[in-house]
């Protein structure tokens, strides 16, 4: 299932594009969806939809997430920070260890 992504210039965008992800295929209420929610407890999404999501966000925006990608993202934040800058619209991720950052490279074009 692809989403348009005309309108995701920023991390912003992207941010906003993820919570209308999240809300309209689980149902999760939009003022649980804030920067700091957790995928799983404060959102209550399974991991099993949570690998939804980034299968949606990888397909929509040409991307791929590493097999790892789980063990380095927790928040909605996170995950919409390292989706942005696998797509060149954010900076490195401060959270993100080396070596996922070259798996995410060796599998991704992202620019410097």
């Amino acid at each position: 299932m692809s989403r348009s992504t005309e309108d995701v210039k920023n991390w912003m965008n992207m941010f906003r594009w993820i919570v209308k992800l999240i809300r309209d295929e689980f149902g999760i209420d939009e003022k649980i969806l804030v920067r700091t929610a957790t995928l799983e407890t404060d959102m209550g999404l399974t991991i099993e939809q949570v690998e939804q999501v980034l299968e949606y966000i990888a397909e929509s925006f040409q991307i791929s997430f590493p097999e790892t990608t789980l063990d380095e993202i927790v928040k909605l934040e996170e995950l919409c920070m390292l989706a942005s800058w696998m797509k060149g619209f954010y900076k490195r991720p401060e959270f993100i260890s080396d070596g996922f950052e070259a798996q995410c490279r060796g599998i991704n074009e992202i620019a410097a």
